[in-house]
């Protein structure tokens, strides 16, 4: 009798405790990590506007959460790397044979630069204290390749020969043989349409690489709200012809690396 009443008990006790554990929940927005196992979520995923000192961009990550002090993901991005010697100008015709207005152009740019990069990186916080309520903060470091984009730059010149009489403009690109009217202010009425020349776009490969301190505010939540301050630089084989290097503009020198500091704005979801 005694052992019935044992087995009893014991059946009791397991079946207490596997109704507990079935029971568990883990509640989002909340310290749900073992310093052990890792975490609740498995993915993090976020897009990202970049400002940096010569230029912006838009990106995407994806990312596979390891542990909570590690993630690793994978980076896409697109965006605009620009000369530190641009400067926009506008110039009004109003009350000339011409006649309205015309876009704001930059004098002396050739081309626009645009580069697509792809790379793989890993974002790491610093140390226990980053899983209180408040900021998590650690770094992140990022790198790969990168595809340059030069597309000719047009604006709308007067053209030879000179008639005040009529509407003598068009637009052009750059050559040697328009270099003394691209490159005087009195010949450029303003800067074409942002789409003329796209379908002439030439490729020039490179690579790039980034670190920054990473700030995360609500670690612990589904979504993602994050600032990062960091540096960047990109790689070409070769100088990239942002700008007219001439006589008629004195101390513009193009490279083939551009350094640049940055802010990162994250918005996102874990899952």
């Amino acid at each position: 009798m005694k052992l019935k009443y044992t087995g009893l008990i014991i059946f009791l006790f397991l079946s207490c405790s596997v109704v507990s554990t079935a029971q568990q929940t883990l509640d989002l927005g909340k310290n749900n990590y073992d310093d052990k196992k890792g975490t609740v979520y498995l993915q993090e995923n976020t897009f990202e506007f970049r400002f940096h000192t010569n230029g912006a961009s838009l990106g995407l990550n994806f990312g596979d959460i390891q542990t909570f002090y590690k993630t690793r993901f994978w980076h896409v991005s697109i965006g605009e790397l620009k000369h530190i010697r641009e400067t926009r100008q506008s110039r009004s015709l109003q009350g000339t044979a011409f006649g309205g207005n015309f876009r704001s152009y930059i004098f002396g740019k050739q081309n626009n630069f645009f580069v697509l990069r792809g790379g793989i990186g890993e974002k790491k916080y610093f140390s226990q204290k980053a899983k209180s309520k408040g900021v998590a903060v650690g770094f992140s470091y990022e790198g790969g390749a990168s595809i340059g984009l030069l597309k000719p730059y047009y604006l709308v010149l007067r053209f030879v020969p000179e008639s005040f009489g009529d509407f003598n403009y068009r637009s052009e690109k750059f050559s040697e043989e328009n270099a003394e009217r691209f490159l005087r202010n009195e010949s450029i009425f303003g800067a074409d349409s942002f789409t003329q020349g796209f379908g002439e776009i030439k490729f020039r490969p490179g690579a790039h690489a980034r670190a920054s301190l990473h700030f995360d505010w609500g670690a612990f939540d589904e979504f993602v709200k994050a600032v990062e301050v960091g540096i960047m630089a990109d790689f070409f084989l070769e100088r990239i012809p942002i700008m007219v290097e001439s006589d008629l503009t004195p101390g513009v020198k193009n490279r083939a690396i551009f350094a640049n500091l940055f802010v990162n704005i994250q918005f996102g979801k874990r899952k």
